[in-house]
């Protein structure tokens, strides 16, 4: 079967290569209006900057579209007279001279666009362009933070929560189109902060941090092949005007959220200085309540279970560095990042325990821990372009190095029905450590063919090592704290992933594509130091990728994808320490998981207008040795839930995203998905076999008020949704957001309110062959936030106008 497959994907790349070059030779139908845009001062493109094309007459857009990473752009739009205008946050818009374009004249070339800084002081004033929420592209929709005014004084996590196509449910976990196979990049590349923790890890990072996250469905062969539903790709804010400017955010919240970020550049000639800065101090309460029958022969056991928590965080982020210009198509950038999270947790924990109706014990558990994070990341980059911008080579050394420390006391009592007098006490401690080194190596190079192909290919490799020291014990008579049977141990993980990768990338008239190719090459081992059980893992696969984008009238856009990705099981999903913070119900990873592969196609379809856009997308998923945490109860009612592969999982469905602006003061944004999936358990269990159907939608309405005042209002609903053991009930919540402009528009003011209704919970229903469970939480409740946020700017004299540049 491998066989087959790469034999077809080397066919398919074959074709799709020929006809690249073929197509240099057709003649264009229509006119083309191209070129690239970068900063006026430094030189350096900017990738994600706004490019329309109007109607010179009716001045009506005609193309809209975003520039490329390598600042490059080309839309295609009917004969007739039009201007061009680009656009990006934080800098002046350039508007073109009228051109006509005719059978004639079909190619306008508008050359090296430079946008110069915003920072033009009118009477003390400080003016600054503001870049639209969505902005679509080839193969990745981008979403601008600033816009989202939900966002101020938040987590990461928050800033998911309000993209479209992400969900991100009350523990915090985060899917992308209902899965939660999502890969997690900060600038990216890989990071710490989403190593240990995954993508717990994300509320520790504040939103004010962020510029911008990138949501990537189907991503082509130059992105790692980890991720079956898809790359989130976070990008940090890091600035390049002259001379010195920045931001300052302060922050106070209920329950207790309090901290501040700042954001600072100085640019002084070759040197560009950048630091990020976020500390953070949370309380964040939550509660649980499980309902479960456990059936032994003719008896029912039944157990009510209540448990209150409350996690106090302080969290320090720091990001600093430098870009050094030795021309201007020459840059080395360095910067470090260094994240330290301090957290307290307690918890009570009370367990009713019935023989079918009738009362039998009460058993009461406290959990008292302290836990640590440090976490180290170094980075090298150097960008190297040539001739023309879309003519680059580029190379990242990364050295990721993450330390957790966690110590947890656990005190538990039961007192039986029968008698008044409580059980002797008992104590019991968990201690676990965990590390994590990673380098990482990449280099990737860029090749343009002809008028509007191109190829790239580029190497990766990236060596992990993470290990897991823990121990839970229980104190004896004496005073001595033993050792639990078979819950001490030193887990080792040792991860060497190399990969290679080519694509090749054309236009024709209307007709954009490209092909590519990765092969990755896996090497993972598991070895559990005290029971001597190593579980080596090699593999070598191919990843083919395929993207088609046809424009069509009336600013339509149809686009087609394919490509195969992959989830290997990490480290939490392999490691077998178990959570004991729970005496009844147990979370650990399994030692003998394997990976599961995806193939996925998408068709999806861009429409443009004056007064906003709007994208749709059909997809489908079919997933071979899916990974799902499955519960597993004993007799006695204990459950341990650990991840296992399931036979296979077929979804496909229909997603929505768009944004309309009724008129000068009411902006619109909306997004539905509907999908429906097959999962096929039968090899773990019969009955784990289920099909459903699921969607979530979420719309956010912005009010412009007079005296500079904006209100925001969104509503989420994500429905219920079936899984192999049960199913997930729905979960519908709120937010509300309103904002001011302060000190003559160098401030503003936000206060937010996440959760009106405090209705966000997670509510699911669990079955086994001998049980039933009945779970809610509420993991985060209702937050309120006031964020004041002020801005340092600075002017700077107009540069020399470039070649290509319009007066």
């Amino acid at each position: 079967m491998k066989t087959y497959c790469t034999k077809t994907a080397l066919q398919a790349l074959l074709v799709f290569t020929s006809s690249c070059f073929l197509s240099q030779n057709l003649n264009a139908q229509s006119g083309l209006v191209k070129g690239a845009v970068r900063d006026a001062g430094s030189g350096k493109p900017m990738a994600a900057a706004t490019v329309q094309v109007f109607h010179a007459e009716q001045r009506k857009l005609a193309k809209g579209g975003v520039a490329e990473e390598s600042g490059s752009f080309a839309l295609q739009v009917p004969a007739g007279k039009y201007f061009a205008v680009v656009q990006y946050a934080g800098y002046k818009p350039d508007t073109s001279a009228v051109f006509v374009l005719s059978a004639a004249q079909a190619l306008k070339d508008l050359g090296w666009v430079g946008l110069q800084a915003s920072a033009t002081t009118l009477q003390g004033v400080t003016v600054q362009a503001e870049k639209s929420y969505m902005q679509l592209s080839l193969d990745k929709r981008i979403f601008s933070v600033g816009q989202d005014l939900a966002n101020a004084g938040g987590s990461a996590t928050d800033v998911l929560t309000n993209i479209p196509s992400v969900t991100v449910d009350p523990e915090g976990a985060v899917k992308l189109r209902g899965s939660d196979n999502v890969r997690i990049l900060i600038d990216g590349k890989p990071s710490g902060i989403v190593g240990i923790k995954g993508s717990g890890g994300l509320q520790g990072l504040p939103a004010n941090l962020i510029d911008r996250v990138e949501i990537i469905t189907n991503p082509s062969a130059r992105y790692e092949a980890e991720g079956n539903a898809g790359i989130i790709n976070i990008i940090l804010k890091k600035d390049k005007r002259q001379g010195f400017n920045g931001s300052v955010d302060l922050i106070t919240g209920s329950p207790a959220n309090f901290g501040a970020a700042a954001n600072l550049n100085y640019r002084h000639k070759k040197l560009n200085f950048f630091i990020n800065y976020g500390i953070a101090y949370r309380h964040q309460p939550g509660e649980n309540k499980i309902y479960q029958e456990v059936y032994t022969g003719d008896t029912t056991l039944i157990s009510r279970q209540t448990g209150d928590f409350l996690l106090k965080g302080l969290n320090n982020n720091i990001r600093g560095g430098l870009d050094y210009y030795f021309s201007d198509k020459s840059i080395l950038t360095a910067s470090y990042l260094f994240r330290r999270s301090d957290a307290k947790r307690t918890a009570d924990i009370q367990y009713n325990d019935f023989v079918f109706n009738n009362l039998k014990d009460i058993t009461f558990r406290t959990q008292d821990e302290k836990e640590k994070e440090p976490n180290s990341e170094y980075t090298l980059n150097y960008k190297k372009t040539f001739a023309t911008d879309e003519h680059n080579f580029t190379a990242t050394v990364k050295y990721i190095d993450n330390w957790e420390s966690s110590n947890q006391l656990f005190t538990q009592q039961t007192v039986s029905s029968s008698s008044s007098q409580p059980t002797a006490q008992v104590l019991q401690q968990s201690l676990n450590d965990e590390y994590e080194k990673q380098w990482l190596l990449q280099a990737d190079y860029v090749q343009p063919l002809g008028k509007e192909g191109k190829f790239e290919t580029g190497v990766r490799s990236s060596f992990r090592r993470m290990i897991n020291d823990f121990v839970v014990a229980q104190k004896d008579a004496a005073g001595t704290y033993i050792p639990l049977p078979g819950l001490q141990d030193i887990f080792h993980y040792d991860e060497n992933i190399h990969a290679a990768y080519g694509i090749l990338a054309n236009k024709t008239n209307k007709l954009s594509y490209q092909a590519g190719l990765r092969a990755e090459w896996t090497d993972v081992k598991t070895v559990l130091e005290k029971t001597a059980q190593v579980n080596p893992r090699n593999y070598a696969n191919l990843f083919p990728s395929a993207h088609v984008s046809l424009e069509m009238p009336r600013d339509n856009a149809i686009q087609l994808s394919y490509s195969r990705r992959v989830r290997r099981p990490f480290y939490n999903d392999l490691s077998p320490f178990m959570t004991y913070s729970d005496a009844r119900n147990f979370f650990s990873g399994n030692p003998d998981l394997n990976p599961e592969f995806s193939d996925v196609g998408e068709i999806g379809h861009i429409k443009e207008f004056e007064k906003g856009s709007l994208s749709s997308s059909v997809y489908y998923r079919n997933t071979t040795g899916k990974i799902e945490r499955i519960r597993q109860v004993d007799s006695l009612g204990n459950s341990i839930t650990l991840p296992q592969n399931l036979r296979s999982e077929h979804a496909w469905g229909m997603e929505f995203a768009g944004s309309y602006k009724l008129n000068g003061w009411w902006k619109l944004d909306a997004s539905a998905n509907f999908f429906r999936a097959e999962i096929d358990g039968s090899n773990l269990i019969k009955s784990y076999r289920t099909s459903t159907y699921s969607w979530f939608t979420r719309q956010t309405s912005r009010f412009s008020l007079p005296k500079s005042v904006e209100l925001q209002l969104r509503a989420n609903y994500e429905a219920a949704q079936r899984t192999a053991q049960g199913r997930r009930k729905g979960v519908f919540f709120t937010d509300f957001s309103a904002t001011k402009d302060l000190f003559k528009g160098k401030g503003t003011i936000n206060f937010s309110v996440l959760d009106v209704f405090n209705s966000r919970w997670m509510r699911t229903i669990t079955t086994g062959p001998n049980f039933y469970t009945y779970g809610e939480s509420q993991m985060r409740r209702r937050q309120v936030n006031l964020t004041l946020n002020y801005r340092i700017r600075q002017a700077k004299a107009a540069p020399k106008k470039m070649e290509g540049e319009e007066g």
